[in-house]
């Protein structure tokens, strides 16, 4: 059984190598002041002064003095949209993204390089560093090491963020790679929550149901259910014990079980013939042994009662002695 041993935290956050400084301290974007701090003294002839620039004093006749010349400062040019876009599309094509860019921002620049965020269709967007060779951060990635920290410390300085809108659709962007995996539920919450043997993976939560971890595993995404990934150590903080409980109920519809109140569950073991759980019923001394295929369904049904041969038999539950019969 191949264990999730998820690393968490600050594992999926930003890589800068030695010496590059953190996205937080974007530089601000603007028309550079040429020669701005230079020149003759401050105050002096030709010196700069707001938007007026102060006259040169006449030299010759001291009486004559020449009326200050006024000039209005040309206002900055206002950042043009489409041509953002089309260097942010440039740069993320250039980079090796996939990503069909509908809006994009440029917040500023690090040290000499450039850095923009783009938004894609239909996917996570990125923030990328136009440096040589780029570097390319992803969004939903970005907010969920964000979220990681924030849960430890709410005042952690998480760097810089996705801010553009389109952006701010994790949720979406996450519960339709669930959907298309497989998951049927109703999602609610969704997250990039760490890496596993270097694969991204993701927790989403569903309405009164198990929720999922999401992994990515060479290029294609694959379903956990909370009730494993909680029985092997891991935590899912979407899902509660109830949801767990209501949805491995829900498994056991139209068998011998299907009466059962679920209130704990135990991962026993798999083979080749599928994972085996056992689930203790809120009746007193009732409990299963349930066989599940690959695809999360319940295949076999066996009672405590009858189980003591399957894997050592039921340990959340306690059951009568069989009588021994005979005369007294």
């Amino acid at each position: 059984m191949r264990k999730l041993a998820v690393v968490v935290g600050m594992a999926i956050g930003l890589t800068f190598g030695a010496g590059t400084p953190a996205l937080a301290q974007l530089g601000s974007v603007g028309p550079s002041v040429p020669g701005a701090g230079s020149g003759p003294d401050r105050g002096g002839e030709g010196a700069v002064s707001g938007d007026t620039l102060a006259a040169p004093v006449t030299r010759g006749n001291p009486g004559r003095v020449r009326a200050s010349a006024r000039r209005e400062a040309r206002p900055a040019a206002a950042p043009d949209p489409a041509a953002i876009l089309a260097t942010a599309q440039g740069h993320a094509t250039a980079a090796g993204l996939t990503c069909q860019g509908t809006e994009a921002a440029h917040p500023g620049r690090i040290g000499e390089a450039e850095v923009y965020e783009i938004a894609c269709a239909g996917s996570s967007g990125y923030i990328i560093l136009a440096s040589t060779p780029a570097q390319t951060f992803d969004c939903i990635e970005l907010a969920g090491t964000a979220a990681i920290a924030r849960a430890v410390d709410p005042a952690a300085d998480v760097g810089q963020q996705c801010m553009l809108p389109a952006n701010q659709n994790g949720l979406q962007v996450i519960g339709q790679w669930a959907r298309d995996a497989g998951a049927a539920c109703t999602i609610d919450q969704a997250q990039a929550v760490g890496k596993n043997e270097g694969n991204m993976v993701y927790e989403i939560g569903c309405t009164d149901a198990d929720g999922y971890w999401l992994e990515k595993v060479a290029g294609a995404f694959t379903l956990t259910p909370c009730t494993k990934v909680t029985q092997q150590g891991g935590t899912c903080r979407f899902t509660t014990a109830a949801e767990i409980h209501t949805g491995f109920q829900q498994k056991l519809a139209g068998t011998e079980a299907a009466g059962c109140q679920v209130t704990q569950i135990r991962l026993m073991g798999s083979n080749a013939n599928g994972e085996f759980y056992e689930a203790k019923c809120a009746t007193e001394g009732e409990g299963f042994i349930t066989r599940l295929n690959s695809q999360g369904a319940v295949q076999q049904v066996y009672p405590c009662a009858t189980a003591q041969r399957i894997g050592g038999g039921c340990t959340l539950t306690t059951v009568a002695a069989p009588a021994t019969g005979g005369r007294p």
